[in-house]
């Protein structure tokens, strides 16, 4: 059977399935403690280095952080069951996705009309450098866990890892790139994952698996 196929079975309250939640629940729990260390390094790193992607990264690691708390509650008591607190949780993810957009299309603008152009900075390197290798695993685990519990909102956020783990990379890149004059990457990669982010909120809202 295909993963798009399992997504869209009602979970049964198998011990299995009950252990795949609090496994979940668990890996969100974790997740968010690194996120919170993940987005002040990041931000500050960013701020300093005047680097929007950077500072981009550093905010989405607080939407990762609430997809997380999402997940955590959904896996919560009685709620771990409902069918009614899995589609409120896949909606808030959804709208977790669509509250990174805005912003970094609006500093991306400002960071431009301004000049500010990123330059590396050690610690930048060193927290991005941790989440491109961490947040793959997590992103991966989640989206086998989330196919397994039949769970949109546990697999978009394991999309949202990957997503982190991929802006990582971009970051990386952009500010090595900028050292030889290619300081448009920066930006760029703040706008892709804007777009990216638009998209797998609607995903997230219309109930798609987010399995790509």
């Amino acid at each position: 059977m295909v993963p798009d196929q399992r997504i869209h079975e009602r979970p049964a309250a198998s011990a299995e399935w009950l252990r795949a939640a609090r496994a979940a629940r668990s890996l969100s729990v974790v997740t968010l403690a690194w996120l919170g260390v993940e987005s002040a390094l990041g931000l500050a790193a960013g701020l300093s280095a005047h680097s929007v992607a950077l500072i981009g990264w550093g905010l989405s690691a607080l939407v990762e952080a609430a997809g997380s708390l999402i997940v955590v509650w959904r896996f919560t008591g009685a709620r771990t069951l409902s069918p009614n607190a899995e589609s409120t949780a896949r909606r808030a993810i959804a709208l977790s996705f669509w509250a990174l957009a805005p912003y970094l299309v609006a500093h991306v603008a400002y960071d431009l009309d301004a000049g500010h152009r990123a330059v590396p900075t050690v610690l930048g390197i060193v927290v991005t450098t941790f989440s491109l290798v961490s947040m793959p695993v997590l992103g991966l685990a989640k989206r086998r866990l989330g196919r397994r519990l039949a769970s949109r909102a546990t697999t978009g956020e394991g999309t949202q890892n990957l997503m982190c783990a991929a802006m990582a990379a971009g970051v990386l890149a952009g500010l090595w790139l900028n050292t030889v004059g290619w300081w448009w990457v920066d930006p760029a990669v703040a706008v892709a994952v804007a777009v990216v982010a638009v998209r797998e909120g609607f995903r997230a809202w219309r109930g798609h698996a987010c399995c790509h």
